[in-house]
């Protein structure tokens, strides 16, 4: 079997929630040693997120789903932002690991005396990646804000919803993920530049400049076109196609892409070929300018089904791209997205066992673990500053007495529950 891509890579993680933890959990899955430095005295605040054990003996456990999913293969070190012990420690492992990668509002690494001009100086092979809502620099640089806030600002949130109604919220971590991905392949871009000068650098990734890189075609048209605005389009897409969402007779729905070369094609598996001489539909422009007739006529065929699979079926049978609109819940048992590891599932000795997503990407010089686990806050305290800086049980256990490291005082229970296979 061949070697993790990032073995014998150390990432010291400061980051938080979704974003930070993304790109570094992906690193560390590809064999990086990722130590989290987590904040007292709780560590990532989604520790009290997501679910908790329901085991009676266990109760004040800080393992969660929500940090599981995001956080398992890394090593927790839990200390004192705040105190000069703890940042002392964190510049002194700044020393001895290739990549640094942090979330906190800008400046703050720079009034702790952990900028990247601070750290480069100690170590000028670092690899530093600061992610933030908007950037280090700029107007909005200082502005507190999450995903959700990214959205807005990027000209997203105004375009998702129905056309005569309010704006609507993407629920999901879609910019927070991204982001996070954008930052992992940053950083692997600046290790292969390092390999190649010796050099290292502080790169940036912003929820802000993520989202609005989603942006597919509308930029050139708002930069080209005086007095253009897009507008939401609600379930159909704003190009025309037949492409959106469509209702079927069960009361389900399906997804349908037609691109203009299928055209001929679509309208032949609706038996309409009046379509083809039809005014309104000439064009791919005039389909999307008619999109709702279009709609309305798609619709009343779905009808003529039984059953959205039975729709989807016929449809695919003449290579018309078509998916059923699943809920989670049917995504999660898809045999196709178990097959591949898209759906992974997981086992805590706390949670039990769950399912979490699985890695974005597939290697075929490497395979994806399958055995995963998630570090308690601070649980390897001890190993790491004994590993990476030398300090002996003694000194350890001082750092302990006065508040600079915390530790998950639930690791005690956890080893006698272990030793008694409770």
């Amino acid at each position: 079997m061949t070697s993790p891509m990032l073995k014998g890579f150390r990432v010291l993680d400061l980051t938080q929630i979704v974003a930070g933890p993304t790109c570094t959990r992906i690193m560390a899955e590809l064999g990086a040693e990722v130590v989290k430095l987590e904040l007292a005295p709780f560590g990532d605040r989604t520790r009290v997120g997501g679910l908790r054990t329901t085991r009676p003996e266990l109760k004040g456990d800080t393992q969660s789903t929500y940090f599981f999913q995001h956080n398992h293969s890394k090593k927790s070190l839990a200390l004192d932002f705040k105190n000069p012990k703890g940042r002392a420690l964190i510049k002194r492992l700044a020393t001895e690991f290739d990549v640094l990668v942090e979330n906190f509002s800008p400046g703050v690494m720079q009034r702790a005396g952990l900028g990247y001009e601070d750290l480069r100086r100690i170590n000028p092979r670092l690899v530093m990646c600061s992610i933030s809502l908007a950037g280090q620099s700029g107007p909005l640089s200082q502005k507190p804000g999450y995903d959700y806030i990214a959205q807005a600002y990027a000209g997203i949130t105004d375009l998702i919803g129905a056309p005569q109604g309010d704006p609507a919220l993407i629920t999901m971590a879609i910019g927070d993920t991204s982001t996070g991905l954008a930052a992992a392949m940053a950083v692997g871009f600046a290790l292969l530049h390092r390999e190649r000068t010796g050099e290292g650098q502080h790169v940036e990734a912003t929820l802000l400049d993520t989202y609005f890189h989603m942006h597919e075609v509308a930029v050139p048209r708002v930069a080209l076109r005086k007095n253009y605005t897009p507008r939401r389009t609600g379930s159909q897409h704003p190009d025309g196609g037949p492409t959106g969402i469509f209702r079927c007779s069960d009361g389900s729905y399906v997804s349908i892409a037609t691109l203009p070369h299928q055209w001929k094609a679509f309208v032949s598996v609706l038996g309409t070929p009046e379509l083809l001489a039809d005014p309104r539909f000439a064009t791919a422009s005039l389909r999307r300018d008619n999109n709702e007739a279009l709609k309305d006529i798609l619709e009343r065929w779905l009808a003529g089904f039984p059953s959205r699979d039975a729709a989807v079926a016929k449809l695919e049978e003449n290579r018309i791209p078509v998916a059923p609109v699943l809920t989670l819940n049917e995504a999660m048992a898809h045999p196709h997205l178990r097959e591949r590891g898209t759906v992974r599932r997981v086992h805590d000795r706390a949670l039990g066992t769950f399912d979490v997503p699985g890695m974005p990407v597939k290697f075929s010089a490497w395979p994806i673990a399958h055995e995963l686990r998630a570090d308690r806050l601070g649980e390897h305290n001890e190993a790491l500053l004994r590993k990476h800086l030398g300090l002996s049980a003694e000194e350890i256990a001082l750092l302990h007495e006065e508040g600079v490291l915390v530790q998950d005082p639930m690791l005690d229970r956890l080893a006698s529950a272990s030793a008694t296979g409770a």
